[in-house]
């Protein structure tokens, strides 16, 4: 069983409510037939009104406990998906993509929110980023902070960044840097750059700037020909995620399972 339907095995067992203030749109009406045969999840279509008065709608039932996630984004910006998602934060809001390769799952942040995340947010954003890896995936998260140095092996104050954040949740989880992407993922390059606790084995790579996180999870899905699912919006008191506005129904599916483990 691979992990998408892992995620959808238990998605069904929660029963949970998902609004889509995109309710008029063709690829959700034809994801939501799906979604209900498979009872994946309970789907809310919001059709009437302008899209300011669906978004109005759907955070009324987040907060009344009528529903229980939001998704949106086929057919508006991810600003204001993040606008929305502002209205049901805890604090920092980040945004994480699961990237599934053919023999490895991975988790990319910050790839949508935070420009120049300094180091108290990039310790945050590796802290949600393990919390909802090991949610939704059930495995144990091994957190590499990117950079284009290991261990020291050059210096720049953009460096500070990763290293203060390490300090911050090195007693927290377990996590390596400053590391470059391979000494991140490949045993044998960390063996020669002395990283000994995650030993080229990382699944939770949190990159140092929303530059590098966007580019690089495009590259790894276009050249890696690896599914990317997300932005999924970390840090909300209840799940409210992004869809891409080249999304397939398949991708709304999935996203739906996701968001519906989310609002476990």
């Amino acid at each position: 069983m691979n992990i998408l339907d892992k995620i959808k095995k238990e998605a069904k067992k929660l029963d949970k409510l998902i609004v889509f203030p995109e309710g008029t749109e063709s690829r959700i009406i034809k994801a939501s037939k799906i979604i209900g045969k498979e009872k994946i999840a309970r789907v809310l279509l919001l059709k009437k009104g302008s899209l300011e008065q669906r978004f109005n709608e759907a955070i009324s039932l987040l907060n009344s406990n009528e529903a229980d996630g939001i998704i949106t984004g086929a057919n508006h910006s991810t600003a204001l998906t993040l606008k929305l998602s502002f209205q049901v934060k805890k604090g920092l809001v980040s945004g994480a993509f699961l990237m599934i390769l053919k023999n490895r799952i991975l988790w990319f942040a910050d790839c949508a929110v935070v420009p120049e995340p300094d180091e108290k947010q990039l310790a945050k954003i590796a802290l949600d980023s393990a919390k909802e890896f090991e949610n939704l995936t059930k495995m144990k998260a091994k957190v590499a902070l990117l950079s284009f140095s290991t261990k020291g092996s050059s210096k720049d104050k953009s460096l500070d960044r990763v290293r203060n954040a390490l300090k911050l949740v090195k007693d927290k989880l377990v996590v390596d840097g400053e590391l470059q992407v391979d000494a991140a993922l490949i045993p044998e390059v960390a063996k020669t750059k002395d990283s000994k606790i995650i030993k080229g084995d990382a699944n939770v790579l949190i990159f140092p700037d929303l530059n590098s996180g966007n580019i690089g999870y495009k590259l790894v899905q276009r050249l890696g020909d690896a599914k990317a699912i997300g932005p999924i919006l970390q840090n909300l008191k209840k799940p409210v995620n992004d869809l891409s506005r080249g999304c397939s129904v398949q991708d709304i599916v999935d996203l739906t399972a996701i968001t519906a483990v989310q609002a476990k």
